[in-house]
């Protein structure tokens, strides 16, 4: 008899694990996941290039309810889990009743935060964390009213960029020094941030955000120092928390994420839990590649194997207004270690190498990103570099080839 597998979070990591979990034990489980938005799962990282025009909003689509129909997966969509009953084994559902299962998983992802200050509720203020959310932005674009985003993260950037794009203009404000402060140094910060001004997008650094102002709508944003920045629309992007609600009203345990085992197991058996939910080790991942390697580790060890997770390098590829980045590792020196930096103004290159007792902890990578994953594999295999020390910076080294014996050239 199939066991009853429910996911909970029909998102990026959701799909994958289904996607696994169909592949690996297809016999085994009769699977059922709900999904809190109206559509099947899409590409949030593809949302930005949506809004700027770069690709249409199908082909950030990832699989059609055709998909889930051929493979014997129940989708339900526009429904939002609202409580577990682990002595029952149900899960309810918000307009729906309730959904029996043998085992649960939980893929419930993270919320956006909003800033503790005044008019935060106002009409015209939005995160940017879904397709509603690019339904918004959208409409702003297509008055060419002006923007604010506040937030110099990932996710910020990405925001101010797509809004750029479709004409708007936009004000970006950061509380810190410079953007993606978590990811960058000084140097690679400046480039991305040059590029982002290139681009027509105002950036306002270290400033704090003291009010959102306007009457039946957002009309400008207040900063502490007392500017006020006209903004018809307001882009909230300071990040995001796990969602553990669900599971905390259930009893399982939670700390900043659910908490979690190797074998992403939650505190009560059979509920599982995976991606930006969790708490691993002490640590929230808030990016997709660590939730999708717990996707597959739990598909395999739902179909028997003994897989388990422990952990995940965290790294950062992407294309800020156009220009490639890569951040890896830990990236601001401890003490009594080595940076290495090749700075090319002309061409926008620039890298930093941080590293310690001869091994390489660190990378940043800007405009030039082609040797990330020789980087990346470095930094995760703790390997001695003292050998390519000289050139390390600029990339793997090359092999030379012998030189051609005398007897055999002349033959």
């Amino acid at each position: 008899m199939r066991e009853r597998l429910v996911v909970v979070g029909n998102g990026m990591v959701g799909l994958r694990f289904v996607e696994e979990v169909t592949r690996r034990a297809a016999d085994r489980f009769d699977v059922t996941v709900i999904g809190a938005e109206p559509t099947p799962a899409y590409n949030r990282v593809l949302l930005s290039a949506v809004l700027a025009g770069e690709v249409s909003e199908e082909e950030c689509r990832f699989r059609d309810r055709r998909w889930y129909l051929a493979n014997r997966v129940r989708l339900i969509t526009g429904a939002r889990a609202t409580g577990i009953d682990t002595t029952e084994r149900e899960v309810r559902i918000g307009g729906h009743g309730v959904v029996p299962f043998d085992r649960l998983v939980l893929a419930t992802g993270s919320d956006p935060i909003r800033l503790p200050v005044p008019g935060m509720g106002l009409p015209g203020v939005i995160t940017f964390r879904d397709l509603a959310d690019l339904g918004l932005m959208r409409e702003a674009a297509a008055r060419k009213a002006p923007a604010v985003v506040i937030g110099g993260g990932l996710l910020g950037l990405e925001a101010a960029y797509g809004l750029a794009r479709a004409g708007v203009p936009v004000t970006l404000v950061h509380l810190a020094e410079r953007v993606m402060e978590r990811q960058l140094d000084d140097g690679a910060a400046r480039i991305v941030e040059a590029a982002m001004r290139e681009k027509g997008i105002e950036i306002v650094l270290a400033a704090q955000t003291a009010a959102v102002e306007g009457g039946e709508r957002v009309e400008a944003v207040r900063l502490a120092g007392g500017r006020t920045i006209p903004a018809a629309l307001v882009v909230v992007a300071v990040g995001v928390r796990p969602a553990t609600e669900l599971a905390a009203t259930a009893g399982l345990a939670v700390e900043r994420g659910i908490v979690v085992d190797d074998a992403l197991a939650t505190s009560v058996p059979g509920i599982h839990a995976i991606g930006e939910c969790i708490s691993h080790r002490g640590t929230v991942y808030g990016l997709v590649e660590p939730g999708y390697a717990q996707a597959a580790v739990l598909a395999r060890r739902l179909a028997g194997e003994d897989a388990r997770y422990e952990g995940t390098l965290l790294s950062t590829r992407l294309k800020v207004s156009g220009v490639p980045v890569f951040s890896a590792g830990d990236v601001m020196p401890p003490a009594g270690a080595e940076v290495i930096t090749l700075s090319d103004s002309c061409t926008g290159r620039y890298a930093r190498l941080v590293v310690n007792d001869e091994r390489l902890v660190g990378a940043i990578l800007v405009g030039e990103t082609r040797h990330a994953g020789f980087y990346l594999d470095l930094i995760a295999s703790g390997a001695e570099v003292n050998a390519m020390r000289d050139d390390l910076v600029f990339g793997p080294p090359v092999a030379v080839a012998s030189p051609v014996p005398a007897v055999a050239a002349a033959a």
